[in-house]
């Protein structure tokens, strides 16, 4: 497969894992944080705990090819483009160390709590995973923005042996005499 072929794969691997991810994480901040603490706390727990048994493995793909697809695009490319490439690939990953050491243990204390009952300094708590879950959205969010810019910014035409950049750069366009 030619070089170009596997970058524009790539490439759209990045912006469709980034977007659910982005998407996924903005949904749950725009309704579900809002809809949990609008119900009674035995039922947020409830369904807090269900949610994220759920949630587990679908995000966790979702985080992973993300990562792993902005991290190759930018392996694959030069300049600007492995910059931007780079940067929403670590944005990514900056996603999942929140979820994974910021979310995921609260979610345990959580899924604990709708068994028993939630502490006295159960609303910190609450408002902690609110903070990791806003991170958590913002950065994936603008490893999805920074993708898109760098699909948007993209040549239009691919020659062989032209690596991917900003659409001014003509002098990556070989040319025939």
């Amino acid at each position: 497969m030619a070089t170009n072929a596997r970058i524009r794969l790539l490439q759209g691997l990045a912006l469709l894992a980034t977007g659910l991810l982005a998407g996924a994480f903005g949904y749950g901040a725009a309704n579900l944080v809002p809809t949990f603490n609008a119900v009674p706390l035995d039922m947020r727990l409830s369904f807090h705990a269900e949610l994220m048994k759920m949630n587990g493995i679908t995000m966790q793909a979702a985080m992973a090819v993300s990562i792993l697809s902005s991290l190759a695009l930018a392996a694959f490319t030069r300049g600007r483009a492995r910059l931007v490439a780079g940067s929403a690939g670590m944005l990514a990953l900056t996603s999942f160390l929140t979820t994974r050491f910021g979310n995921v243990p609260i979610n345990g204390r959580i899924k604990e709590w709708a068994r028993t009952s939630a502490p006295a300094d159960h609303a910190e708590v609450l408002r902690r995973w609110e903070l990791f879950n806003d991170l958590r959205t913002l950065t994936a969010v603008a490893a999805f923005v920074l993708l898109i810019a760098l699909s948007l910014g993209q040549q239009k035409v691919f020659s062989p042996g032209c690596h991917i950049g900003p659409a001014r750069r003509v002098s990556a366009v070989r040319t025939t005499r």
